[in-house]
């Protein structure tokens, strides 16, 4: 009887480890696999980075080489120590003439990606980014989720419909300067911009700067785009971030005493079109 029992407690511990480690493999293939498909996800519909050293450029979804068959861009590749300045533009609630104050002082060139909504309600601001040397930029009328439009007719429709509102307001054609909203993409769409004969520009650094009822301290921004800042940088600001708007004379000032030089995207097109060349 005594025997009988041992034989069936090392049968009950044999199936309970055997059923440990099956659930433990399950458990570590499902890990494994949703984390791969988030991280496919993110790669083809969500621009991202990951920042493995201070001061230098971080690794985007694709690189500089994958982007620039699409005349696509998330930095500059240079030892120069060049910033690019871009806002986006979603509407106005007081902090863009601010921004463009500072940027004025420091004789900083930026390109804002505005939306129709911008340009309808501001017009007059958006006058003062041209007047000021500024580029403005197609960031799409409706702010949509360009990566589920698979028709060019109607990818063509939401930055044609910004196009002709900035030349009905300034009577200037608009720069094909694209960026993508929240930054959602496809090779598709990277495909159908560079067709329609735009530039698409994603981003090297930014900040989680758009929740308007949690906008971040000076100490949480200064720690992200100084600590972060590097050689070629294109950054991404929000114009609608009273943060942005209360530190950016400072922080451009240290930006400066770190050795860095403002730089229009026209700069950064044009030294890739040399180097092509």
């Amino acid at each position: 009887m005594l025997h009988k029992n041992f034989i069936l407690k090392y049968l009950a511990l044999f199936l309970l480890l055997t059923a440990s480690f099956a659930f433990g493999n399950f458990l570590s293939f499902a890990i494994h696999y949703y984390s791969a498909q988030e991280t496919i996800s993110n790669a083809v519909g969500n621009w991202g980075l990951s920042f493995q050293e201070e001061g230098k450029r971080p690794v985007g979804n694709a690189s500089i080489e994958e982007l620039q068959q699409y005349d696509a861009y998330y930095a500059q590749d240079t030892d120069e120590k060049n910033i690019y300045l871009t806002f986006d533009c979603g509407y106005e609630n007081g902090n863009t003439e601010i921004i463009l104050d500072a940027l004025k002082k420091h004789n900083a060139p930026a390109t804002f990606f505005v939306v129709g909504n911008f340009l309808s309600t501001s017009p007059e601001i958006v006058k003062r980014m041209i007047s000021d040397g500024h580029i403005v930029g197609n960031h799409s009328y409706h702010h949509p989720d360009m990566s589920q439009i698979s028709s060019i007719d109607s990818f063509s429709k939401e930055l044609q419909e910004l196009s002709d509102l900035y030349k009905e307001t300034t009577g200037q054609e608009m720069k094909k300067y694209y960026r993508p909203p929240q930054g959602k993409y496809s090779e598709t769409n990277l495909k159908m911009a560079k067709d329609l004969d735009y530039k698409t520009f994603f981003w090297s650094l930014a900040y989680v700067d758009w929740y308007q009822d949690n906008q971040p301290s000076k100490e949480e921004a200064f720690d992200k785009l100084l600590g972060r800042i590097h050689p070629g940088a294109i950054v991404l600001l929000h114009s609608t971030s009273s943060t942005n708007a209360r530190i950016l004379d400072e922080l451009l000032g240290k930006w400066e005493e770190m050795g860095y030089q403002f730089r229009s995207l026209d700069y950064l097109v044009e030294q890739n079109e040399k180097n092509e060349a």
